[in-house]
């Protein structure tokens, strides 16, 4: 039951930014991907804790993920930010939940595929009110570094105390607790951490889709996974998905506006030079879009890393 704290709250935020959009999306839409999620929604009478509710928990992920929160710091502001509590439902009167809570939901929601099952249900929602059209005349993809929070140092753990016994030791050597980051050179300095793919319209530069990856994939390979979130007529991409499979993959879908790449021996010809020219200057949208969730959100350089147990790396 809401209180009436939070019915004066309401009103008095209602001409902030997460109240209008908390007011513009049909969260009961939402609610039926989430059915099933808690053990609970399948077997009421199965026992253990009632679990939170699920659109409450699923927006104080969102919030989470847009303000570049851990799960400690998103724990934490439930209780303090007036602004969150009115967006969520979370009411001073009840119990919030805790930063294990959180991670364990957010887990979920990846493991089940539900993540871009909602992006999709709430863009398309966006899309309704006339907000962003449906398909733009081309669309960008593009991949930014995103480091790790976590030291990429070698650590060394003994599974098996072994030296009075005179035998060998048992080592388990990692580089690092954030165990799916990886290592990539770019120029002359190495990142350790993730890549960022991201799919952009060239109309407005909204964000039709994204996939984070060890910062080691090539661009190259990740194009087809992306091909489901484009919704345009020709797709943009630079040198680094330059490839005959690549453009095999696009005929029939979209027009072809991948940038051409020289070869040894094989020098790029005028025309490709001019058309790599006139598709950079389509590009630089999607920089705009990855200097956007830098600066105003923090992603760069912050891939957050939980480490509350059965806690990844997540995208800020």
């Amino acid at each position: 039951m809401t209180s009436f704290f939070m019915i004066g709250a309401d009103a008095k935020f209602k001409g902030n930014k997460l109240v209008k959009l908390n007011g513009l999306i049909n969260w009961s839409g939402i609610r039926k991907h989430l059915i099933g999620i808690h053990k609970n929604d399948v077997d009421p009478q199965g026992g253990g804790q009632k679990p939170y509710d699920q659109v409450k928990m699923l927006k104080a992920v969102l919030l989470k993920e847009w303000h570049s929160l851990s799960d400690k710091e998103m724990e934490e502001a439930l209780r303090v930010r007036i602004d969150f509590m009115v967006f969520t439902g979370f009411d001073l009167a009840e119990d919030t939940p805790d930063e294990s809570t959180i991670c364990r939901f957010r887990n979920a929601l990846a493991a089940k595929g539900l993540d871009k099952v909602i992006f999709h249900a709430i863009k398309a929602q966006i899309e309704r009110l006339g907000l962003k059209l449906k398909k733009a005349n081309g669309a960008v993809i593009d991949a930014t570094i995103i480091e790790s929070s976590a030291r990429p140092r070698k650590m060394i753990t003994r599974e098996n105390d072994r030296e009075e016994s005179g035998k060998e030791l048992d080592l388990d050597i990692q580089e690092s607790v954030d165990k799916d980051a990886r290592w990539l050179k770019k120029g002359h300095k190495s990142y350790f951490g993730y890549k960022g793919f991201a799919v952009t319209d060239t109309d407005d530069g909204y964000i039709q889709g994204v996939q984070v990856e060890p910062a080691n994939v090539s661009e190259i390979t990740q194009l087809e996974d992306m091909l489901p979130e484009v919704q345009a007529m020709r797709l943009y991409a630079d040198k680094g998905y330059a490839s005959e499979g690549n453009r095999e993959l696009l005929k029939g879908k979209f027009k072809d506006g991948i940038m051409h790449r020289a070869a040894r021996n094989r020098p790029l010809t005028k025309r490709q030079k001019l058309i790599n020219k006139l598709i950079s200057k389509k590009r630089y949208i999607i920089e705009q879009g990855f200097g956007t969730l830098k600066r105003l959100f923090k992603v760069y350089p912050c891939l957050l890393y939980d480490q509350a147990e059965g806690c990844g790396p997540v995208l800020a």
